[in-house]
């Protein structure tokens, strides 16, 4: 009969056991402990490697006493983290750039308030605020950095506006992000992309090979004659203003819309011929700064009235217009900002909540793209 032998462990063997099991089991509390630990922070915002530093640098309750905060988190997540700025750190609105921790560190050794150093990571990307914080400590900052729109990179300019013309603090910021400082047709800034929203005047050009999108022909039934075009969509929406105005007695006609960058070259010759050089310098775009060339502007008229601006037509587009997404481009009240002399026949679709915005503001399209468009 066979017999089974009990298998059974060296005394010294066993002790060597029970002491790796006691090790692992100290091991997996730990590993437990430190789980929930990272957890406590991770449900907060915090993230993974930013949780594990905090732990390490024993700085949990502290933390969880402040709660989810971006500015933190990037804080324990750098290389450049200092511990004598946490209290600031914790203080100062986040920002989503590569270089804000060392950024911060660098401002808060130059004197500048926590709010002062929120200020200036809002107005600049994360290259503004570098050379910013390279400079010498600047006082009073907030007279132009107070307005939402106003740009880091910007500050010189705006003070040297400012001190040559005497103008005030958002007229400055306004001018200066437009280029207007700036002499006109001078370095302008270059538009590729086609958009219902684009900027395009004295000081942002189109290149000679710009075309817009989904340029259509327009029927003479609108126009003044069969040789017109224009962006699909702005020629769409101005049929249904057409319209909408002559269900009410009104007769709209485009006389002049899509130009090409050749077309504003020979309308330049022809004017300069007929009127000479000072006549095309101060009231024709140069080829590449029309918005005609956007094929998303038109010159409109009266087929009942020579003079646009004394017909009836006149007076229902003034009311109407943006209803359709159409704004009179360059209104007399704004040539300074424009940069053109009034054209009451000049209409540019700019899509109805902008145009709205416009019309219920009473501002014009440079200011709307300062305040709303420009990044």
């Amino acid at each position: 009969m066979f017999v089974k032998k009990r298998f059974k462990l060296k005394k010294s063997v066993e002790r060597k056991l029970k002491i790796l099991a006691s090790v692992l089991g100290c091991f997996l509390i730990a590993f437990i402990v430190y789980s929930s630990q990272i957890h406590s922070l991770t449900v907060l915002g915090y993230s993974r490697k930013a949780s594990r530093n905090i732990l390490f640098k024993f700085k949990k309750e502290y933390v969880l006493s402040v709660g989810e905060n971006k500015t933190l988190n990037a804080a324990f997540e750098s290389d450049d983290y200092n511990e004598k700025y946490l209290d600031q750190y914790s203080k100062i609105e986040y920002q989503n750039q590569k270089h804000i921790i060392k950024n911060i560190n660098t401002l808060i050794k130059k004197g500048y308030s926590n709010s002062t150093i929120s200020m200036i990571l809002a107005h600049g990307n994360d290259q503004d605020v570098t050379e910013f914080a390279k400079r010498d400590k600047i006082n009073y900052l907030e007279e132009f950095f107070s307005i939402s729109y106003a740009k880091l990179r910007n500050y010189d300019r705006y003070v040297l506006y400012s001190n040559e013309t005497g103008e005030d603090n958002e007229t400055t910021v306004l001018v200066v992000n437009l280029d207007m400082d700036q002499d006109d047709y001078k370095n302008p800034t270059i538009v590729t992309d086609f958009s219902t929203d684009m900027l395009v005047n004295k000081h942002r050009s189109l290149k000679k090979n710009y075309e817009p999108e989904d340029l259509i022909s327009i029927s003479s039934k609108y126009a003044a004659d069969n040789t017109q075009s224009g962006a699909r969509v702005a020629v769409n929406a101005f049929i249904s203003m057409y319209k909408a105005a002559e269900k009410e007695g009104y007769e709209l006609v485009i006389n002049s819309s899509y130009r090409s960058y050749q077309d504003q070259v020979e309308l330049c010759d022809t004017y300069r011929n007929l009127y000479g050089d000072s006549y095309v310098d101060k009231y024709v775009a140069k080829p590449g700064f029309s918005e005609h060339q956007t094929g998303l502007s038109f010159d409109i008229g009266s087929r009942n009235s020579s003079v646009f601006s004394e017909s009836d037509e006149y007076e229902w587009i003034q009311e109407n217009a943006y209803k359709y997404g159409f704004i009179q481009r360059f209104p007399e009240k704004y040539e300074a900002i424009t940069g053109f002399r009034a054209e009451p026949w000049h209409y540019r679709y700019v899509g109805k909540k902008i145009a709205k915005y416009i019309y219920e503001n009473d501002i014009s399209f440079e200011e709307y793209y300062a305040l709303f468009l420009d990044s």
